[in-house]
C-alpha cells in the first residue's frame, strides 16, 4: 500500500525579529499575486517604493512583543499540532509547511518524499476559504508536485468553517475563558480582506456585498465567500455556546490601505461597543487555529488599549486553539473524512498536552 503524507498548511512567520527577516518574509508574502492582486508593476513599485522601506521595522517591533524563547508563537503551536497529530497517525508522514517561510512548503514535500511518500492529504488550516490563504496555500503544493515527473495523488480537506468538530473545539476554548471572564460581549473578530476579493469570489458577480443580507444564507453565489464564512462560524459558535445574537457580534480586523476592506472594522466596533455600554469584552479570533501576531499583539495588546481608551474597563483575548486535545481530535476527524487513506488511532493521553493559553 502507499505511503500516505498529511500535510498540514499555515501562512508562515520570519525566522526571527531582526528587521532584515521580518522584510525578507514580508517580500515573500506580499510578492504573492493572489494577496496583492494587482499588475506586476504596481506591486513591484508599492512594495519596494511604499511598504518595505518602512513596514519590516515596524513589524519587527510588533514581533518582539511576542516572540517567545521557543521563537514564533505560530511556528511552535503549528509544530506542536504536527507532532500531536503525527502520534495518532504513527504510520502517516505528518508535516508542517509554511506558504511564507519556513518549514516552507517545498521542504515538507521533500521530506515527505525521502520517507516515501506516494500520496499525500493536504490540509489548509484555514476555517474560512479566501483565494489568498486557502487558495494560495494549495496553488503553490500543487506547483511543487507537477515539479515532479511522478505526480502524487492529492486529497484535500475543505474549508470548515462550520464544521461540528471545528466549532465544538473552538467553543470550549471559547467557554474556557467565559468561565474566568464574566464578559459584557463576546466579539469574533475575523482577519480582514479588500472587498474586491469577496468580490472576486462570487461567480455571478451579483450577490456579494450586493445588499446587507448578502451573508445571511448560504447560496451559490456565496460558496466560496470568506465573509459569508466567517458570519457562518459566528453563528454557529452562538448556538454552540448558547448565546443570542445580542450576546455576540461580528468584525473584521488588519486593514491596510486606503482600499475598502471587509466591514464592520475591528478598530471601529471596539470604541463604539465601549461607548455603547460594554465594559468587559471577550474577544475570540476564530479565523486563526493557532495564536500569532494577529491575535496576541493586535488583538491580546492593541486592541485592548483602544477598548479601554474608549471607555471600557477590560478585553481578554480568548486563546486560539493551539494543541487543545479536542482541536487535535478535530483535525482527525477533517482530514479522515477528506481522505480514506488516513485511519487515526486513538487518543491516549500524554504528558504535557493540553489547553495551550496564548503566551
Amino acid at each position: 500500500m502507499p505511503k500516505t503524507g498529511l500535510l498540514l498548511c499555515n501562512l508562515g512567520t520570519p525566522d526571527s525579529t531582526k528587521v532584515s527577516d521580518v522584510r525578507r518574509y514580508l517580500r515573500q508574502f506580499l510578492s504573492d499575486d493572489r494577496v496583492l492582486d494587482m499588475n506586476r508593476l504596481g506591486r513591484w513599485l508599492l512594495l519596494n517604493l511604499i511598504i518595505l522601506p518602512f513596514r519590516p521595522a515596524k513589524s519587527a517591533h510588533a514581533y518582539e512583543k511576542i516572540w517567545t524563547p521557543r521563537g514564533s508563537p505560530l511556528l511552535f503551536h503549528g509544530q506542536d499540532l504536527t507532532a500531536a497529530v503525527a502520534r495518532r497517525l504513527p504510520d502517516v508522514s505528518v508535516k508542517l509547511a509554511m506558504r511564507y517561510g519556513n518549514p516552507s512548503t517545498a521542504d515538507a514535500l521533500q521530506e515527505m518524499e525521502k520517507e516515501g511518500v506516494e500520496r499525500v492529504v493536504v490540509f489548509p488550516l484555514y476555517p474560512q476559504y479566501a483565494a489568498s490563504s486557502s487558495g494560495s496555500a494549495l496553488e503553490e503544493v500543487m506547483g511543487e508536485l507537477g515539479r515532479h515527473w511522478n505526480v502524487w495523488p492529492i486529497h484535500v480537506v475543505e474549508p470548515f468553517y462550520a464544521h461540528p468538530a471545528f466549532v465544538q473545539a473552538f467553543a470550549q476554548v471559547i467557554q474556557g475563558t467565559l468561565q474566568t471572564f464574566a464578559a459584557d460581549h463576546l466579539l469574533f473578530s475575523f482577519h480582514g480582506l479588500p472587498e474586491r476579493h469577496v468580490e472576486q469570489s462570487d461567480p455571478t458577480a451579483a450577490h456579494c456585498l450586493k445588499s446587507s443580507t448578502c451573508c445571511d444564507a448560504p447560496c451559490a453565489a456565496n460558496r466560496a465567500c470568506y465573509r459569508h464564512h466567517s458570519f457562518e462560524t459566528a453563528r454557529a459558535l452562538g448556538t454552540a455556546l448558547g448565546m443570542g445574537p445580542d450576546r455576540w457580534s461580528v468584525s473584521f480586523q488588519s486593514r491596510l490601505g486606503r482600499i475598502p476592506w471587509i466591514k464592520p472594522y475591528t478598530d471601529e466596533v471596539l470604541p463604539a461597543l465601549a461607548k455603547r455600554g460594554v465594559k468587559k469584552l471577550a474577544v475570540a479570533c476564530p479565523a486563526f487555529v493557532a495564536d500569532c501576531l494577529e491575535t496576541l499583539e493586535e488583538i491580546g495588546m492593541r486592541a485592548k488599549e483602544d477598548f479601554c481608551a474608549a471607555g471600557g474597563e477590560d478585553l481578554v483575548l480568548v486563546p486560539s486553539l493551539n494543541v487543545h486535545p479536542t482541536w487535535v481530535d478535530a483535525v482527525l476527524q477533517l482530514a479522515s473524512e477528506a481522505s480514506p487513506w488516513l485511519q487515526p488511532a486513538k487518543a491516549l493521553p500524554v504528558v504535557g498536552e493540553g489547553p495551550t493559553a496564548s503566551v
